[in-house]
């Protein structure tokens, strides 16, 4: 795959997760740059059908939800409300801790963590993360004036689509961004015990289609064994990147 839009990686060792970003033991975080190019490939294809102004970024398997908190730093602009949902609720709580980044409040509190590490430790390491969480503080003031960005986090299934209608409340997801589970570090929860992994990824489309706006762009970003494919979607766009294939889909009613 060629990058058409994170072409040059900038340094992105402030946001890198374990630092300042809360980490989730056994889940290994999703590429900074691949999460850039992806998010932007769907915010082209929004604007592309004219659609402008700030959307809300949705992901319903979100895990520590760090990659969103990173988007939200890269893309402020582009959002209105970041909202995940996990199905396991260790993952909600430091999916919390994570969007809570995006705010003074939560950059605070973690600075006074960090600081409080290196006082007991003096480890280079927390040295280094003191530096990027004051870094992050500076940008989170800047960032802040031009709007407050929302958060919003529940525990849901994202299988069921009466679930995530009702912790939604009428809120239509303009993007979702969704690194599904690959059965590695993560693994559906479906009460089919007979469901196939396509099966699952099928139904999390399902209840998708129940929480999305006709001008929605779905990314879903898999492994090779699971396709991305459901009748109420057009697919816009596909491509592999090492292990992981990333489709690009639309509501077949937009």
């Amino acid at each position: 795959m060629q990058y058409q839009y994170a072409k040059e990686p900038p340094d992105y060792s402030d946001l890198a997760s374990g630092r300042v970003f809360y980490s989730l033991p056994g889940h290994p975080a999703f590429p900074i740059r691949l999460a850039d190019e992806i998010l932007q490939r769907c915010l082209a294809r929004r604007e592309a059908n004219h659609v402008t102004g700030p959307c809300v970024l949705y992901d319903p398997c979100c895990g520590a939800a760090y990659q969103l908190a990173v988007l939200g730093y890269l893309h402020w602009h582009s959002f209105r409300e970041v909202v995940a949902s996990d199905i396991d609720q260790k993952a909600v709580r430091v999916a919390q801790q994570n969007l809570g980044l995006l705010s003074v409040n939560g950059l605070d509190k973690r600075v006074s963590e960090i600081s409080e590490m290196f006082r007991l430790y003096g480890k280079v390491s927390h040295k280094e993360a003191l530096d990027s969480a004051h870094r992050l503080e500076n940008r989170i003031g800047t960032l802040m004036k031009e709007h407050t960005l929302k958060t919003r986090i529940f525990q849901a299934n994202a299988l069921d689509g009466a679930m995530l209608r009702e912790n939604l409340k009428g809120i239509g997801a303009d993007i979702v961004f969704v690194d599904v589970p690959y059965g590695l570090h993560s693994h559906w929860h479906n009460p089919d015990s007979r469901a196939e992994l396509g099966n699952s990824l099928w139904q999390m489309l399902n209840a998708l289609l129940d929480v999305l706006v006709p001008t929605s762009v779905v990314a879903v970003i898999s492994d090779k064994l699971q396709k991305a494919s459901h009748a109420g979607y057009q697919r816009i766009e596909q491509f592999q990147v090492g292990k992981r294939r990333a489709v690009l889909l639309k509501p077949a009613s937009g």
